[in-house]
């Protein structure tokens, strides 16, 4: 269980940030939060790796927290840009339709959701692991 959480753990923070430098999301803080938090994950991964003390496991978990954080914050500001974009081409869309088409809209809304998983893959990964004192 440890190497599939580990390997999924770092296929997730290689794919998504690659993703992310691909898609050129570096346009603002908002955008660079997810790239300076992987970059910052694969740090922690290797200290947490080399020394898992107290510091370096409570260090990792409380940067999974931003990690989820991240993706809530994220999937907020990707479905609030995609909205403004449809009341602008069509503002007299409401109700269902409006969230439907937010949704749909060019912004992936449920893409920061692999924020999410990240942080909730190297939680599980703290768990399956052992204090050295």
């Amino acid at each position: 269980m440890k190497k599939i959480l580990l390997a999924a753990f770092v296929i997730s923070l290689l794919g998504t940030g690659a993703e992310l430098l691909l898609l050129e999301h570096f346009e603002g803080i908002w955008q660079l939060t997810p790239l300076i938090l992987i970059g910052i994950g694969l740090l922690a991964l290797l200290w947490f790796r080399t020394n898992r003390s107290r510091t370096s496991t409570y260090f990792f978990r409380g940067l999974m927290l931003f990690f989820t954080l991240s993706g809530i914050v994220g999937f907020a500001l990707h479905y609030q840009g995609n909205m403004e974009f449809e009341l602008e081409m069509y503002p007299s869309l409401k109700g269902v339709d409006l969230v439907w088409e937010t949704l749909k809209g060019a912004t992936p809304v449920l893409a920061p959701g692999t924020m999410i998983a990240t942080g909730l893959i190297g939680w599980a990964y703290t768990l399956t692991q052992t204090y050295v004192e």
